[in-house]
């Protein structure tokens, strides 16, 4: 027996997903799958676990298309896949996918511009970015390592000394719990390598 299966998305952990859910409840769905993740491709747990229930006949209800996907090559696909299984795309705020030549039209749009906005918000978030630092406002992500931190002194100690007490890199982060990128991005800042 055909079932509707809903499906909803957002980006980052932060944002919620109760406006989706309530809306895919409102249309009848009563099984939905979720994830709070980029919409970059497919390769998403909540998606991928959706895709291994639907079967022939079945509905995917979505509120809008860019949550599915936010590229256009792997929306299309993943669109196409869904139709040349016999299950139907339906968004709420666009109507039904089927394979028609009208759909298809309809998808490549969306598909578009919700890549063509992503690619947006990244070029406005780089200018912003860019302005900050012009401005000295920008310090970037906050150093998980200070002077201060004493495995941070005792890793550089041991890395500074290495000839004479006989440590191997990878003994002095085992020691000292510091990744071995940290210890030598910090040496070279430090002028120590």
């Amino acid at each position: 027996m055909a079932k509707q299966y809903g499906y909803a998305r957002v980006s980052t952990a932060e944002q919620s997903l109760e406006v989706q859910i309530q809306a895919l409840k409102e249309a009848g769905v009563s099984e939905i799958f979720k994830d709070k993740a980029t919409g970059r491709n497919t390769k998403r747990d909540g998606l991928q676990s959706l895709l291994s229930t639907l079967d022939v006949g079945d509905t995917l209800v979505i509120t809008k298309l860019d949550r599915i996907a936010r590229n256009v090559k792997e929306g299309i696909q993943l669109i196409d896949e869904l139709v040349e299984k016999g299950i139907k795309l339906h968004v709420l705020n666009m109507g039904l996918f089927d394979g028609t030549a009208t759909s298809k039209l309809l998808r490549n749009i969306l598909l578009s511009v919700a890549e063509w906005e992503r690619e947006m918000i990244l070029e406005r978030q780089r200018e912003g970015i860019a302005v900050a630092k012009t401005q000295g406002k920008y310090k970037g992500k906050p150093k998980k390592y200070t002077d201060k931190n004493p495995a941070l002194v005792h890793a550089l100690e041991l890395f500074s000394n290495r000839a004479t007490n006989g440590k191997t890199v990878k003994e002095i982060c085992e020691i000292t719990k510091i990744s071995r990128a940290s210890l030598y991005n910090i040496a070279k800042e430090k002028g120590i390598i």
